[in-house]
């Protein structure tokens, strides 16, 4: 859950992940996935984790925002 909706639990996201992340969700739709499993099989995330599972920990790209 977003700090933005009384989040507090934390966990280490890799930048890119994160700009996915939000590129993909807004802070309301984040509030309602029920954890990490959720969120990484959830359709408009999984591709994006599939497509980045084999580049180099240091790998950046621009990230696109949902359309």
């Amino acid at each position: 859950m977003p700090k933005s909706q009384g989040g507090r639990d934390t966990v280490p996201v890799h930048p890119i992940c994160h700009r996915a992340i939000h590129a993909q969700f807004t802070n309301a739709e984040l509030a309602r996935i029920d954890g990490i499993a959720s969120l990484r099989s959830h359709p408009r995330l999984a591709a994006f984790l599939k497509w980045i599972a084999n580049k180099p920990p240091d790998f950046h790209a621009p990230t696109r925002t949902r359309q």
